[in-house]
């Protein structure tokens, strides 16, 4: 398992270089995406105002405050993955986003796209937006406002991380590792209390 430190936007070959297990430090420019933008611009159709080719981007909806015409941070968590699962595709395809930033994953669907199009899915940690929100440097712009706090951010960062390659671009998927594990614990356990499965 390797440690990287990387600067988006990333081209696929540093993408392809991630391995299951790896971490990533990032530095630079991450947008921050949830449901709302997500479905602005596929369901909608309103292309995003900004350039997402080889662009990494978190899964959020900031806890921020306006001070004069800028935003600054006060808590920028992470949210569950699963639920834009079905934009994965067309992040990859019709953008040429390179990494997600969630919790908890995305669909084997997804893992087929992020092989296929050279992508990859790193795992914050949960619960810790405090430190998350510590290497945030700067909200540097922030579009559609009127999804509050669901709008298209754009954070500049410094050390973000350690994040855990989750899901790669060969096919590596800690989550399906993990639940396969723990389907053999269980049939192990089963078997020993002579309870058929």
């Amino acid at each position: 398992m390797a440690e990287h430190r990387l600067t988006p936007p990333l081209t696929e070959a540093q993408v392809r270089g991630l391995r299951v297990g790896d971490t990533v430090t990032l530095d630079g420019i991450v947008f921050g995406v949830r449901d709302a933008t997500l479905i602005r611009i596929f369901d909608h159709g309103q292309a995003p105002p900004v350039d997402l080719a080889g662009a990494v981007c978190l899964h959020t909806a900031p806890n921020v405050k306006k001070v004069g015409a800028r935003y600054e941070p006060v808590s920028v968590g992470t949210t569950t993955s699963m639920r834009m699962d079905r934009f994965t595709e067309g992040l990859l395809d019709r953008y040429g986003v390179r990494a997600l930033i969630g919790k908890g994953g995305l669909s084997p669907e997804s893992s087929t796209h992020l092989q296929r199009r050279g992508g990859v899915y790193l795992a914050i940690t949960g619960g810790a937006a405090a430190l998350e929100t510590t290497q945030i440097e700067a909200i540097e712009g922030v579009w559609w406002e009127d999804l509050m706090p669901e709008c298209l951010w754009k954070f500049r960062v410094r050390g973000l991380g350690p994040l855990t390659v989750a899901m790669d671009a060969h096919g590596g998927n800690l989550y399906a590792d993990v639940q396969g594990e723990a389907r053999r614990r269980l049939a192990d356990i089963l078997a020993r209390l002579g309870v058929k499965s």
